[in-house]
């Protein structure tokens, strides 16, 4: 029975979701043993969506449906970058938020990564391109080819950077459920 167990422990999927707006890329890769496979690349579209609530609703659902098609065992987020619009800030962070919430409300743990700690782990330059990780994830999973918005490659690539990190000690932040999101950003919001 123990080795059953154990056997089951060294094979997870792990969902990289990049949080937009106007598109939310997502990728899968799945982990046995040591190894990385991929699993899906694939992307949201909501530009001809005008309603920002319609959007976030969106993205939930998309969230959960992936959640429920691929059950992943873990969740690598890209954190959103810090820019001059505080508007396009205020809309990228609800929209991370919300595919977070759909993570946490499964009880799937959740790990973000700031975008150059992605690009660092994908391509060794933490400066690098879009096209730059894009051509790398081609090259590490054996992808035919890539897609014509690289939205979907940044998702793939925070699921790469996890699989990558896992097993060090300072990943980034991650949390196992409402609670542990709870505790951990006590204080954060009055």
């Amino acid at each position: 029975m123990n080795l059953i167990l154990m056997e089951t422990k060294s094979e997870k999927i792990i969902l990289g979701i990049d949080p937009g707006t106007t598109i939310m890329g997502f990728g899968l890769i799945k982990v046995v043993g040591k190894q990385m496979q991929f699993v899906q690349l694939n992307e949201l579209q909501l530009k001809k969506y005008d309603d920002h609530y319609l959007k976030l609703k969106l993205i939930f659902e998309r969230t959960i449906e992936l959640i429920d098609t691929h059950s992943p065992d873990e969740i690598a987020i890209e954190a959103p970058f810090f820019g001059k619009n505080v508007q396009s800030m205020l809309k990228l962070g609800r929209a991370q938020g919300v595919a977070m919430a759909a993570g946490l409300s499964r009880e799937i743990p959740i790990t973000e990564y700031s975008p150059k700690k992605i690009k660092m782990a994908i391509t060794g330059n933490g400066n690098a391109s879009k096209e730059q990780v894009a051509k790398m994830l081609q090259s590490l999973l054996n992808l035919k080819e890539l897609p014509k918005n690289l939205d979907s490659t940044d998702g793939l690539a925070a699921a790469v950077c996890h699989f990558y990190n896992s097993g060090k000690i300072e990943t980034g932040k991650s949390y196992t459920g409402w609670a542990a999101f709870v505790k951990q950003n006590e204080g954060r919001v009055k």
